[in-house]
């Protein structure tokens, strides 16, 4: 788990994973220097805490480097994972892919929020192609074998999901996360449609992720 300035919420954030840990599975939380406390209360609510530099690929890189179970899960500290999450990665364990992902919900409880987590759902079912807070999971061999999150500010998510699919079409969980729809309410929904379309319409048609993330920093400050 990627972490940075998430003091409010991060010990709810980690209960929640406590009956992963009391299972044998380890929790390892990767900060990235937040300045607000971070840190120190998440030490006592995970196996491994370790300082990064501040970015989610490269916060994720770090905590797969000192995982030591055979499947990594990539969650970001504002999505929640159901709870029947532990069958269905022992049955993607006991499978021939390499790596999977949750269908996605969102919090808020506008209409609107759940027509866009269909839409969503249905492209990546479609496309292969799976984003961050779908909780994607993988083999730590494939996750070894391929270098990991290549080391980019945005889209890091999407660009995996190209070499991973060259390896397997992705495990898919109909069970929901449920990730904070706070950044939708704040921006808009369709403002953050527009952005986030617009955003990897120009990445994959080979526009940098440095000038895209340049962008999206100002599209959000700006909101």
């Amino acid at each position: 788990m990627p972490v940075w300035r998430e003091a409010a919420a991060i010990q709810q954030t980690l209960q929640a994973l406590q009956p992963l840990r009391q299972a044998g599975h380890e929790v390892v939380v990767v900060d990235g220097g937040s300045d607000d406390g971070t840190a120190s209360l998440a030490e006592p609510l995970c196996d491994r805490l370790v300082c990064a530099g501040k970015g989610r690929a490269v916060q994720m890189n770090a905590g797969a480097r000192v995982a030591t179970g055979n499947v990594l899960l990539f969650l970001h500290a504002d999505t929640r994972l159901p709870a029947s999450a532990l069958k269905h990665l022992l049955r993607f364990n006991e499978s021939g892919s390499a790596w999977g992902r949750f269908d996605v919900r969102l919090s808020g409880r506008r209409p609107l929020f759940r027509v866009i987590a269909w839409f969503m759902n249905t492209r990546s079912r479609l496309s292969g192609i799976c984003t961050g807070d779908q909780a994607v999971f993988v083999r730590q061999g494939v996750f070894e074998a391929l270098g990991g999150f290549r080391e980019q500010p945005l889209m890091e998510d999407i660009e995996l999901s190209r070499r991973l699919r060259l390896v397997s079409r992705p495990y898919c969980v109909d069970s929901p996360v449920i990730t904070d729809s706070r950044r939708w309410e704040k921006q808009g929904p369709w403002r953050t449609i527009f952005l986030m379309w617009r955003l990897r319409w120009r990445y994959w048609r080979g526009e940098s992720p440095e000038s895209l993330a340049r962008e999206y920093r100002s599209d959000v400050r700006n909101a």
